[in-house]
């Protein structure tokens, strides 16, 4: 009978695994390893080592309306779009109103879930916490919910590009990244086309003598304002728009929404252009990308190839000397130290989770991993359904199928992966993303 479950991390999803626990009458116990709740949303004026850093400047690319938990509006006050400031208020607001803190211990971090002994018998697990006073502190529980996110350990490939430990200027990670006052009057290159690369982008040539922005295969380029002023996702996700999508021809809505799109500025003029179409990957968010373009203050190039001296080249021969500054926008790497080896290392060197969420390597399902998928809107209310579904599993209501079907479902999607990606790279990033290994890249 499951009564006691763990919540591993008090972010976004950890304070709605939280709740609907205790919506389901389980008893919670959340480990943050900080002292606030907001996970990657709670800005620090520092990166700090195995936690999630976000930029000074950070704006939702989901609106308010289409974003939020089912259960609890946002303020009418606040804009579509929010600041990353107003989200993390948000979160305390909705976690005042259904009284989670007293579930949460703060400055806790967890070392370890292990599998009980007797685990294919009871399903439990044993879960090593370390306090703020560096006490160590053992604990048994029912199931585990993962919460921790993925944003903490950066990909920095610099081994990738040759001659980068003689290069003159600095390279650094996003994950780094807080404004762009270290960046004035310099000559910056940022490598990667996600929306994090986007953003840095643009904000690093309102204040730098010149920025290149290079990307390996492009992107379409979306802003979040659509037909009549309403926010983009408000319009684009409803369900007219997802049974046209199933009706019609893919090729057919590939032209179409790209015609749209290349009407307002062809993506090839201004080196946008990418090697796939629409529907094949999340497009680029950003409202100002193509009029940083059209001034001059950004210059698309080819992908970095490696360093020379002082300078950078790309796949196409061409360099650019007197570089500054390297900003990689290269992802994450979706580790999780704390759980079994066995579970993070599938046969493909990822971790496998049926439908995103359980390991099928389990004998009990008794633990699921939150938020680790790709979708075309907001992530928030997908986690709080995701939470819904663990939970009913957890207590018997809702059963999963057999170990074999679970690990079939999961290799087919992995083909589907890899036919939609004809590029042998991009279909193993999506393999990836989709199994967990690395949530999202941004190295585009």
């Amino acid at each position: 009978m499951v009564g006691r479950v763990a919540v591993v991390g008090a972010g976004s999803s950890g304070l709605a695994c939280i709740k609907i626990c205790v919506d389901e009458g389980l008893e919670p116990v959340c480990f943050e390893s900080s002292d606030d709740i907001g996970g990657l949303w709670r800005f620090k004026e520092s990166p700090e080592p195995e936690r999630s850093s976000i930029y000074r400047s950070l704006v939702v690319n989901t609106s308010k309306e289409m974003m939020c938990f089912s259960d609890f509006p946002m303020p009418a006050d606040y804009p579509n779009y929010m600041h990353n400031s107003q989200l993390l208020q948000y979160f305390h607001l909705y976690a005042d109103h259904f009284d989670l803190l007293r579930y949460i211990h703060f400055q806790t971090k967890v070392r370890s879930v292990t599998q009980r002994p007797d685990f294919s018998v009871s399903g439990q697990w044993d879960i090593v916490t370390i306090n703020r006073d560096g006490q160590e502190q053992r604990h048994v529980f029912d199931a585990v919910l993962v919460c921790s996110g993925h944003y903490t350990h950066p990909a920095l490939p610099l081994s990738d590009f040759p001659g980068y430990e003689t290069f003159s200027g600095r390279c650094f990670h996003s994950w780094e990244y807080k404004d762009a006052d270290g960046c004035r009057g310099q000559r910056v290159v940022v490598v990667g086309i996600g929306n994090s690369g986007g953003d840095i982008a643009v904000e690093i040539s309102r204040s730098a003598e010149k920025t290149f922005l290079s990307t390996r295969q492009g992107a379409w380029v979306l802003g979040r304002m659509s037909s009549n002023g309403l926010p983009l996702d408000m319009t684009a996700i409803t369900r007219l728009n997802n049974i046209l999508t199933l009706l019609l021809p893919k090729t057919l809505v590939n032209w179409a929404a790209e015609r749209a799109l290349n009407h307002r500025y062809d993506h090839r003029l201004y080196g946008l252009r990418p090697k796939h179409r629409l529907l094949d990957k999340r497009p680029l968010i950003n409202d100002d990308l193509p009029g940083r373009i059209l001034q001059g203050a950004l210059v698309m190039k080819h992908n970095l190839k490696g360093f020379k001296d002082s300078g950078v080249v790309f796949e196409d021969g061409t360099v650019e000397e007197n570089i500054d500054t390297v900003v990689f926008c290269t992802g994450y790497s979706g580790t999780f130290p704390f759980l079994p080896p066995a579970l993070t290392e599938g046969p493909h060197g990822e971790v496998t989770l049926y439908k995103t969420l359980f390991p099928p390597s389990l004998s009990r399902p008794t633990l699921a991993i939150m938020g680790l998928f790709q979708t075309k809107g907001p992530i928030m209310p997908i986690v709080e359904m995701q939470a819904r579904w663990a939970v009913k599993v957890f207590t018997g209501l809702s059963r999963l199928p057999s170990r074999e079907k679970m690990f079939d479902a999961t290799e087919s999607e992995r083909k589907r992966n890899m036919k939609s990606y004809p590029c042998p790279r991009q279909a193993a990033l999506q393999t990836e993303i989709t199994h967990g290994k690395r949530t999202q890249t941004d190295y585009r």
